[in-house]
């Protein structure tokens, strides 16, 4: 950490005022208007000011202290925070894409819903300016890990992102994004890791113990040498642990096909499949089927392709879709109640009701169903039940919301979302 160096470090306060005279010039440049110069608050303190909504892309930050800075959803794209300062800083939904965080601090930072794609995280050095040897190393101790120490990263975008050799004891990683991570030889004890989609990440080294891994994604995890004592990862999704039952033990290319038949003459040949309890991530891709009324019960359909699939009045209940790609599927009069839809992809997705008699309207069922950061864009939710639904920084541009029951629904951070009045009795 930074906060032992001594009287070597000497930050120059500046108040509001001259942040936001920098920041209007940052501003200026971005728009190519004269009088713009790039942001720079390398070793200012900037500890408690705002910078809320501020554009700050490519600005520099090194070994700045924002302490308690509140920096929520600010655009601070490709800027540099080496060694940074940044304890109790408030991050909410900014977008940090390809950031350099080497060696910042981020003990009790809030980085709820942030996105972090691609930013560095690696433990870096801090140099202190030094009149006679030009610059010299702060740390005794020469190598400053990041600090990431229980700070808030709830689900933030963290994909690619690079965090070898992070320490993040007890960080709170639930439902993150962190497909493809770099957490080579990280300190992630006692960190938080619940529902969050580790895809493809690299945990090799990495300590893990006591952490809290239930209903994390952990397919194609690098696992060489982690240390996982006491960690608890209850319905964790792993390459050799299935869920349920394993399709490969079943012929679920030709029991599809046999439902589809049964869909498309009406009953009269082929035969309605159950995949109740399956995991069906072998499959890979099951789009354009004609699914209609399948019942995949608590089934595994996680990350697969299932573009414009006909699922009318499917039971999905408690079915884990995570990460999968249902764009433009038919979901009319589907009950997928407790289903976990978290990250996937429902852009145009057919939600409303099945009608099932001229006068009988069947609504898609979603009570209690996880759709956090799911992408709802452009998708017809007319009469669906959303009662209890989390959909928590979801994507509902477009989306029409008409008549939808929303109940307990939790829509913090949800994007372009447009409740229509109901319709006066």
């Amino acid at each position: 950490m930074s906060g032992n160096s001594g009287a070597a470090v000497a930050r120059r306060r500046i108040d509001q005022q001259e942040l936001d005279a920098i920041c209007a010039r940052h501003d200026r440049l971005w728009q190519a208007k004269p009088g713009g110069a790039r942001a720079v608050f390398a070793w200012l303190d900037l500890s408690g000011l705002s910078l809320v909504g501020r554009n700050l892309a490519d600005a520099d930050f090194a070994a700045a202290s924002l302490i308690g800075a509140d920096l929520s959803g600010a655009k601070l794209d490709n800027a540099t925070f080496f060694g940074a300062d940044m304890q109790d800083a408030v991050l909410v939904d900014a977008s940090l894409r390809r950031a350099d965080l080497r060696g910042a601090c981020l003990r009790g930072a809030d980085l709820t819903g942030a996105d972090l794609f691609e930013a560095d995280l690696r433990e870096g050095t801090i140099a202190a300016a030094d009149a006679k040897l030009g610059f010299k190393v702060v740390e005794a101790k020469a190598r400053n890990d990041t600090q990431a120490t229980g700070a808030c990263l709830v689900g933030a975008n963290l994909e690619r992102s690079k965090l070898t050799g992070v320490v993040a004891v007890a960080a709170d990683f639930s439902d993150a994004i962190m497909k493809d991570c770099k957490l080579v030889r990280a300190n992630l004890k006692q960190a938080s890791f619940r529902g969050a989609d580790m895809a493809g990440a690299d945990l090799s080294g990495a300590d893990l113990s006591g952490a809290d891994l239930r209903d994390a994604v952990l397919v194609g995890v690098k696992m060489a040498m982690w240390r996982t004592d006491g960690a608890d990862l209850t319905g964790a999704l792993t390459d050799d642990r299935c869920v349920g039952s394993p399709v490969d033990k079943m012929p679920a290319a030709e029991m599809l096909a046999e439902h589809a038949h049964w869909c498309e003459t009406g009953g009269a040949a082929g035969r309605p499949s159950v995949f109740d309890g399956v995991d069906l991530r072998a499959l890979r891709s099951i789009t354009g089927y004609n699914l209609t009324a399948l019942s995949a019960k608590g089934a595994v359909f996680y990350g697969l392709d299932m573009e414009g699939v006909q699922l009318q009045g499917a039971h999905l209940e408690d079915a884990d879709l995570r990460s999968v790609n249902l764009k433009g599927a038919d979901l009319r009069g589907a009950r997928l109640a407790r289903a976990r839809l978290n990250g996937a992809d429902l852009r145009q997705a057919q939600l409303g009701p099945l009608m099932i008699a001229p006068d009988r309207l069947l609504p898609a069922d979603l009570t209690g169903a996880c759709l956090k950061g799911a992408d709802l864009s452009g998708a017809d939710l007319k009469r669906a039940n959303l009662s209890d639904a989390d959909l928590t920084r979801a994507t509902l541009r477009g989306a029409c919301l008409r008549q939808a029951e929303m109940s307990g629904a939790v829509t913090t951070g949800a994007r372009g979302m447009e409740i229509e009045p109901p319709a006066a009795a």
